[in-house]
């Protein structure tokens, strides 16, 4: 494991303080891990997103118009 040293705010570090006190956390390092995670997770949503929305993007005009679309959705969730 690689170490690591930061320098954070005082409100940063009860805030951190805070995050173990509550239990949810072991230590200092273990909250950083999990922020970390967290940022990546988002990332990834994000560049999955962005990866969708291209594809709609490149896939042309659709035929279908929004009133076919309703319709077709309510009967997918038999609304």
């Amino acid at each position: 494991m690689q170490r690591k040293t930061i320098t954070i705010t005082a409100k940063q570090e009860s805030w951190v303080k805070l995050q173990i006190n509550s239990g949810q956390y072991g230590n200092d390092s273990e909250y950083i891990c999990d922020l970390i995670r967290s940022d990546q997770n988002q990332k990834n949503k994000i560049a999955l997103l962005q990866s969708a929305l291209i594809e709609g993007e490149n896939s042309g005009i659709s035929q279908i118009n929004m009133a076919d679309i309703l319709i077709d959705a309510k009967k997918r969730h038999n609304v």
